[in-house]
């Protein structure tokens, strides 16, 4: 039988954001702050981001592009991984562009007085509203996912005497090596005008090439750019470069049929982060640098000149820079099967296990105020929430837990308190960020209060 590997602190902080360490008595200190004073101050369950990693994977992106593309070249967010106020003001100071889905993350960005003009408005079915929000805002891109949008936006755009700068999303047929919830570049996808050639009265085919022409031809429509997004959660690079060679040769045959300069690509975000001891390496520089190097040969090969090259991480920014605090409660014990130890969150604040099985470091969790010791017993973490499949993290080796003590789990920065939900009118958890011993409150705990914020009462 393969013995159950034990690790170092050393090699369990690995997960954890920069700067995270364990002192003499095995406490947990994240940003200068022990983790312990957090939940004492801000309660649990607690989401705590570094401001230090948060700026760091800012400006890897931005040194990788900088090294290995010579053109001019722009690093988006993805908001749909986690927004609110100080973090769209923290990409902005960083320099970055930001990526929005909805009229509600427009809002954020704009309270934030995130510059319009860096602002990408994505999505597969934006609204009326979204999209009008969209032109009266003057974000800088529009990106349109289909026929009906693409009508839609010609109208609006008409109605307010206006020529809006658009990106197509196309849907380049790539098979991203990932959870099927997690691919989007396939042609089974709710997303984009499809890649596909031959008659286009069959599955798409040829829509890509029709959209472009109307976009073209549009007086309204400015098509300055084409996007594809394959998946997330990808730690092989070739996808993506199979994805930027099938873009530039498209923009290849459209500037010969429709006379279209390609001056924007973005072909997505999705590069993976470690969640376990066993993820692959993911260096955001080999990344960078294959997609880079796939732009520029694509655009030699085809003599097209080298566009603004847009990426979009949102994961692997913000999901290895926070860290989430729980308290342990309940305990089960079945003899002979399992044990099971229950924490005051679960997946009402992250979902992504229940979801589609996302797996957090089987080895590698830290109990604070134990974190110097060694593993005594093997335990499954759930939740609070009355589903079964409310389980954080399954066969989990640790220090004995009992109620009362603290446990971290890192990696949660990314999709857990973006589709966090108030299952069991259970309030959602408040949120710090923390660097060099100071920590602010970014996002409060909610309230009971705000549970029943939008209800009415019974008509008489």
């Amino acid at each position: 039988m393969t013995e159950t590997p034990v690790l170092s602190p050393v090699e369990v902080l690995e997960l954890f954001p920069l700067g995270t360490r364990v002192d003499e008595k095995g406490q947990l200190w994240l940003g200068g702050c022990p983790a312990s004073s957090l939940a004492q101050e801000f309660g649990t369950p607690l989401y705590v981001f570094d401001e230090t990693t948060l700026r760091d994977r800012c400006r890897a992106y931005r040194r990788a592009l900088t090294e290995h593309y010579p053109g001019q070249s722009q690093v988006a967010y993805a908001s749909k991984a986690y927004l609110n106020l100080a973090l769209a003001q923290l990409f902005a100071q960083e320099g970055l562009n930001l990526d929005v889905v909805s009229a509600g993350e427009l809002y954020v960005a704009r309270q934030a007085d995130f510059p319009p003009e860096r602002i990408h408005f994505h999505g597969n079915n934006k609204l009326p509203d979204e999209l009008a929000a969209a032109l009266d805002e003057a974000v800088g891109r529009i990106v349109v996912d289909n026929f009906h949008e693409l009508n839609l936006l010609e109208r609006l755009a008409a109605e307010r005497g206006v020529r809006v700068p658009v990106w197509l999303r196309l849907s380049p047929g790539v098979d991203a090596h990932t959870h099927s919830y997690r691919k989007t570049g396939l042609l089974d996808s709710k997303f984009g005008f499809p890649l596909e050639t031959g008659d286009p009265d069959e599955r798409g085919a040829g829509s890509a090439q029709r959209a472009l022409a109307h976009a073209v031809a549009s007086p309204h429509l400015e098509l300055v750019g084409l996007h594809a997004h394959i998946g997330s959660q990808i730690f092989d690079v070739e996808p993506f470069v199979l994805a930027v060679t099938r873009l530039v040769e498209f923009a290849a045959t459209m500037k010969a049929d429709h006379n279209f300069e390609l001056r924007e690509l973005s072909p997505g975000g999705g590069w993976g982060v470690a969640h376990h001891e066993t993820a692959p390496p993911a260096s955001v520089d080999r990344y960078v640098r294959a997609v880079c190097q796939a732009v520029i040969e694509g655009c030699r090969r085809h003599g097209l000149a080298l566009p603004t090259l847009v990426v979009e991480p949102g994961r692997s920014i913000v999901g290895p820079a926070a860290v989430a605090l729980y308290r342990v409660g309940a305990r089960k014990e079945i003899s002979g099967v399992r044990t099971y130890v229950s924490v005051d969150g679960g997946m009402a604040d992250n979902i992504r296990p229940a979801l589609y099985g996302a797996r957090y470091a089987r080895y590698t969790a830290l109990v604070v105020g134990k974190a110097d010791q060694p593993g005594e017993e093997t335990v499954t973490i759930a939740g609070k929430f009355c589903e079964s499949g409310d389980i954080l993290i399954r066969d989990v080796t640790l220090p004995r837990l009992a109620a009362g003590d603290l446990l971290a789990v890192p990696g949660v920065g990314a999709y857990c308190l973006s589709m966090a939900s108030n299952y069991n009118l259970v309030p959602r958890p408040a949120v710090v960020l923390v660097r060099e011993g100071q920590a602010n409150l970014i996002q409060r705990r909610e309230t009971l209060h705000d549970l029943m914020a939008r209800d009415l009462p019974l008509p008489p």
